[in-house]
């Protein structure tokens, strides 16, 4: 029941949209069937599906808006929703800022689905944990990892003729491998459309090999180092410049993109002249939505940095119509467009370096400098002369994103990667003077 079709959908919304009394409606019908397995200590702990459709309408008098949800669609309930919308409605306060509905948009076939995904069994689930832990008792390692596989559509309509439907399917695997004696750790993703796609014992692979080789760290002075961020450690990073590289924060004074004495720093170098940035809703490797989450407007392929140069950045419309520019919506998707190098390429071009498996607990310290603390994690190893000589303990860093791209000495290839707000591809990164600021004893 999760998936409706397109007329199924359409139908559902004409029909709330119809029962409408107020001066303007929107509605928006979103379900999915999600399952997933869990596993830890070398053992499955739990599994599971969920499978919910709701429905969310907004009803609007003047610059006042309500908002109610329900998730059965009998006649008796659209109404009864489309009548609660409308009482918040006229209890809630003018905003200021509301713009008008949107009419109809032109959104792009993106093909987002996948049958291998959308028909996986409970079975295939557990052959995919069993995979993992079978490599893990192998080598004597514990196991602790989740399977998400994600089936999905979404629809929107409102009073002004607007309507769109999408349909999309994902499955991300993650598994952090610890050696017996607690003294090595591993980590590795696979984030995938098509669940064929997906092999989790050649990715456990990964995790083990980085917890063996991850034992009996050593020590290394915090300071300033030669880095090679794997993507999973360039994705936390980037995803949060991306968050905050926003026309109107910028253009207030409260971002890295803020000019001094107002405006904002578009159509500036801002980056290594080989950092391009862009969207696309369409991608083959990450599809997206082909409208904005907030509005509903439709998204295009758009670059947001070309040559290091900042060429765009999103603009709400109440922003665009202050300030007499163009709306731009928020993406979806982001992608950073890489090299043509491995990792192992990478390290045996670094005569002294440091490899890091991924970032975590990331926290901003200074917006306007997008200054941001964190930890490495699950995987750090010092390089010298083109070799992993030895493993090193976690650190903390304080590094600003916009230095990281400025900084770039290499870049690798791209990999899919989850990235906080955003389907994401993005490359592993050579870097030099990467602040590390103190060590963590974490393993």
């Amino acid at each position: 029941m999760a998936i409706l079709t397109r007329s199924e959908a359409k139908g559902i919304l004409d029909k709330v949209l119809k029962y409408s009394r107020a001066d303007g409606a929107s509605a928006q019908l979103s379900g999915a069937e999600t399952g997933n397995i869990r596993y830890a200590r070398n053992s499955v702990s739990t599994s599971g599906i969920v499978d919910n459709i709701e429905l969310a309408v907004e009803a609007r008098f003047g610059k006042k808006s309500g908002v109610a949800t329900i998730n059965e669609f009998s006649d008796a309930a659209l109404e009864k929703v489309m009548r609660r919308a409308e009482e918040l409605a006229k209890l809630s306060p003018d905003n200021p800022e509301a713009m008008p509905l949107l009419g109809p948009q032109k959104y792009m076939a993106v093909n987002a689905f996948a049958k291998g995904t959308a028909n996986i069994t409970p079975e295939q689930r557990a052959k995919a944990a069993a995979d993992s832990i079978m490599a893990a008792k192998k080598d004597k390692v514990v196991a602790a990892g989740y399977l998400e596989d994600d089936r999905s559509f979404a629809a929107v309509a409102n009073t002004e003729g607007l309507f769109g439907y999408h349909v999309a399917t994902s499955a991300n695997f993650t598994v952090t491998m610890r050696t017996e004696n607690g003294l090595g750790s591993g980590w590795a993703e696979s984030d995938v459309t098509d669940f064929a796609d997906m092999s989790t014992a050649a990715t456990s692979g990964i995790a083990i090999d980085k917890a063996v080789q991850s034992q009996e760290a050593r020590a290394l002075e915090p300071g300033k180092y030669t880095v090679i961020l794997e993507p999973n450690a360039v994705s936390g990073l980037l995803g949060y410049m991306m968050s905050s590289y926003d026309a109107r924060n910028a253009d207030e004074g409260r971002s890295f993109m803020s000019k001094k004495g107002g405006g904002n720093r578009l159509g500036e170098k801002m980056f290594d002249k080989r950092v391009h940035i862009y969207s696309d809703p369409a991608d083959a490797n990450v599809p997206a939505t082909p409208w904005s989450e907030e509005d509903h407007m439709a998204l295009q392929r758009i670059d947001w940095v070309k040559g290091g140069v900042a060429t765009n950045m999103p603009r709400s419309r109440y922003w665009a119509e202050k300030n007499e520019e163009e709306a731009i919506p928020t993406p979806g998707n982001l992608i950073m467009v890489g090299g043509d190098k491995s990792t192992e390429e990478m390290i045996k071009n670094t005569r002294r370096g440091i490899l890091v498996t991924r970032t975590w607990y990331i926290r901003m310290v200074d917006p306007q400098s997008l200054l941001l603390t964190g930890l490495t994690r699950d995987g750090t190893f010092y390089i010298e002369n083109g070799k992993i000589k030895y493993p090193v303990k976690n650190f903390r860093f304080n590094e600003s994103p916009v230095i990281m791209l400025n900084n770039i000495e290499e870049m690798g290839q791209a990999k899919r990667v989850g990235m906080w707000g955003f389907s994401a591809m993005v490359p592993a990164l050579k870097v030099r003077d990467f602040t590390f600021s103190s060590l963590s004893d974490a393993v």
